[in-house]
């Protein structure tokens, strides 16, 4: 009786999957040159920079200042903002992480409208709680 011999072929398909673990992470990425900008988280921090509290259930705060609603805020940041000499200060937006993306977003663009130049998103650290 005849047997058929699978070693060739078993070498060849080992071969093809090489050529694919090595090509697939090439595909996934556009060839576009580009250059990434570098993160320093660190960089970022300031002394003094102006803080926008999000709480889960709508309450904003703009330092130690517990606002009325989130229409507020725009004019809290110009208010916080003319209080002070300096115009690049630092915005930093702590929210609470059940608190839906879009309501983050809106109280940026509500910074942004009130005069802020330099926004940041706080995060917990790793292992911090």
């Amino acid at each position: 009786m005849t047997r058929i011999n699978v070693t060739p072929i078993i070498d060849v398909a080992l071969v093809l999957v090489i050529i694919l673990l090595i090509t697939a992470p090439m595909l996934s990425v556009a060839d576009l040159d580009i250059e990434l900008p570098q993160a320093h988280a660190r960089d970022t921090e300031d002394t003094v920079f102006v803080s926008i509290t999000l709480g889960a259930h709508g309450e904003v705060a703009v330092d130690d200042h517990v606002l009325s609603g989130p229409q507020a805020l725009a004019a809290a940041v110009r208010d916080r903002f003319a209080a002070d000499d300096r115009d690049d200060l630092l915005v930093v937006v702590r929210a609470d992480s059940r608190l839906p993306h879009a309501a983050v977003r809106a109280a940026m663009n509500a910074a942004r409208d009130g005069g802020a130049l330099r926004l940041a998103v706080a995060t917990r650290q790793g292992g911090q709680p």
